[in-house]
Formats: structure tokens, C-alpha cells, sequence
């Protein structure tokens, strides 16, 4: 069970949320989790909004880049991974930032 805190910058598309998790990552020992459907797939960065290297300014991102296109994966293996992804960053002693594009599918865990 998580007991830390975790920040959720959820919005539209387009609305700035990636910037806004890069500075507030920066000012508060953050690190950034993706929870995006489509980021986490490798090559699909065309339509992803996904963020570039330059981008992330040297702040780590998790969930991102890491499934084949051809390849099966569910919402309960995210769900698995994420929690695993949070855990790794308040283990470093950092404040997990989960960011998504809309509301409708943050994973809740209690």
C-alpha cells in the first residue's frame, strides 16, 4: 500500500501539462510518471505528445518508451507497473508526479 503522497496534473491535451510537471518536478525533487495510453508504447511519439529528451531536462520519466507496438498489454499490468513506479521514486526520497491527459483513467490504489 502507498501511504506517500502523490501529485496528479491531469488536463487536456495541449495544456501545458507536460512543462508544468518538468518545473514543478525541479522545484519540489519530483519525478514524473506517465499515465498516457499512448506514451507508453516505443516509436508512436508522432500523435503521443510525447516529450522529447530535451523536454524532460533531466528529470526522470517513468512509463514511457517501453512496450512494443506489437505487443499485448493490459491496464492491470500498467496498474502493476505504475505502483512499482511510484514506489521506486518515493524509495529515492522524491515526490512521484503521475500526469495524464484527462481524469478518466488515473489508477486509483488505496
Amino acid at each position: 500500500m502507498i501511504k506517500d503522497k502523490v501529485i496528479v496534473i491531469a488536463g487536456p491535451t495541449a495544456s501545458g501539462k507536460t512543462a508544468l510537471s518538468i518545473e514543478l518536478a525541479k522545484k519540489i525533487n519530483g519525478e514524473i510518471i506517465s499515465a498516457d495510453s499512448m506514451q507508453i508504447y516505443k516509436y508512436m511519439d508522432i500523435g503521443s505528445a510525447k516529450p522529447t529528451k530535451e523536454e524532460m531536462q533531466g528529470i526522470t520519466h517513468y512509463m514511457l518508451d517501453f512496450v512494443e507496438p506489437n505487443e499485448r498489454y493490459s491496464v492491470a499490468r500498467y496498474k502493476k507497473e505504475a505502483i512499482e513506479a511510484i514506489k521506486t521514486v518515493i524509495e529515492k526520497g522524491k515526490v512521484p508526479i503521475v500526469v495524464r491527459w484527462y481524469t478518466d483513467f488515473i489508477l486509483i490504489h488505496s
